[in-house]
């Protein structure tokens, strides 16, 4: 007996609803379109990155009457991601040339090479940006390359007793000529995540078919599933291009006892539910009998809980985030950890921050008092804190 994955879609907005329609060419779901905000329209599929994917599905609805207006800003749309992808392709070749003459291995994480993979052609994902994935020991190499070719590092990660090894995960880079952005990785995702080794990830590489004539390499297949889930549960799915490429991705052979292995080895089952829940609900994924038992009440909890970011149109790389939101954000993240990343997410707390150098500097030499005075520069910075307050009133 199937479990009762459903959830209640009908809290969504009108608007987004029409675009599941559309992406699961349903017009039994949602058939007045006399009463759409197009405008709302065009917005949600820009927020969701989807709009290559509903140009080409509208495309091929002939009976659906969609105004002009809609179609074209949807097709100019289309038309300038497709070169944006070709240049980021450009731009991959060129770093991984780059990288490969310094003996620097390198994974190519999303971008182009994902959209070749899980959707056959260049024009039909969007993405902002290139990431790839390297050894943590190449990343001075790295930044030297980097600024080589023009990119200039984004120095926004604040660090002491280089805490920035497991509390970030990746450096950003800007071309100010074309305005491209690399994330270069040394971690999937920042702590306290459990993931595989940079060696094994290397060992179970695959090639990617974006370009005959040059060899790029990607996670394998199940490592992929791990990344992309893990990845869009720590967004909130607020993005329903990362649901789409879990829909794909599972339409593609996979091997899911090795992603059970993998799931499993590092503790995110619930996670991985709750991936699949949301894709069968929203994108009628038809999961497999294998995929099925990685769904519980747990997960069903979340991907329920993850309709908040969907229904409100969340967006959480536009600062500030509304305080409402990054609480419910905060929560949401510690609700998808399991034991063990609770008591590690409790520990970091008690690390010492950029900020208690700033309170109070210290020699480096010193840096390691920061530990038993962290508790003395909190209650100083909130006591300065309160009487600044007090002295402005």
């Amino acid at each position: 007996m199937e479990k009762d994955i459903s959830l209640n879609l009908e809290q969504l907005p009108s608007e987004m609803q029409l675009i599941l329609s559309i992406m699961t060419k349903n017009g039994q779901r949602y058939q007045d379109l006399t009463k759409k905000d197009w405008s709302s329209f065009l917005e949600f599929t820009m927020h969701h990155r989807l709009f290559p994917l509903i140009y080409t599905q509208l495309s091929n609805l002939k009976d659906w009457e969609i105004p002009s207006y809609v179609i074209n800003s949807l097709e100019n749309r289309y038309r300038k991601n497709t070169f944006y992808m070709l240049h980021l392709t450009s731009q991959m070749e060129l770093i991984n040339e780059q990288f490969g003459q310094k003996g620097i291995d390198t994974l190519f994480l999303k971008g182009p090479i994902l959209a070749k993979e899980l959707y056959g052609d260049l024009s039909l994902r969007t993405c902002g940006d290139i990431d790839l994935l390297i050894k943590i020991d190449d990343m001075q190499t790295a930044d030297r390359i980097m600024k080589s070719l023009g990119y200039q590092k984004d120095d926004y990660i604040k660090t002491v007793l280089n805490d920035w090894k497991w509390r970030h995960h990746h450096y950003t880079y800007f071309h100010e000529q074309h305005g491209t952005k690399v994330e270069v990785h040394w971690r999937l995702n920042p702590a306290p995540s459990n993931e595989p080794a940079f060696s094994e990830l290397w060992e179970r590489r695959r090639k990617s078919h974006i370009h005959e004539k040059c060899t790029l390499f990607m996670l394998g297949s199940e490592d992929l599933f791990y990344f992309l889930v893990t990845h869009g549960a720590r967004h909130g799915w607020s993005r329903l291009r990362w649901l789409r490429d879990i829909h794909e991705l599972i339409n593609s052979e996979l091997n899911w006892d090795k992603i059970d292995g993998h799931i499993t080895q590092f503790k995110y089952r619930k996670v991985a539910g709750q991936a699949l829940i949301l894709s069968s609900s929203l994108f009628q994924t038809d999961l497999p009998k294998e995929a099925q038992s990685f769904i519980s009440s747990q997960s069903l909890k979340l991907a329920d809980q993850a309709l908040f970011y969907l229904k409100t149109r969340v967006n959480l790389h536009s600062e500030p985030v509304p305080r409402d939101v990054a609480k419910y954000h905060a929560l949401h993240l510690f609700s998808l950890m399991n034991l063990e990343q609770k008591l590690l997410h409790s520990l970091m707390i008690l690390h010492p921050l950029y900020t208690d150098a700033e309170t109070l500097p210290l020699p480096k030499r010193l840096h390691f008092l920061y530990f038993p005075l962290k508790p003395i520069i909190w209650i100083w910075r909130k006591t300065r804190k309160s009487t600044l307050k007090n002295i402005k009133i």
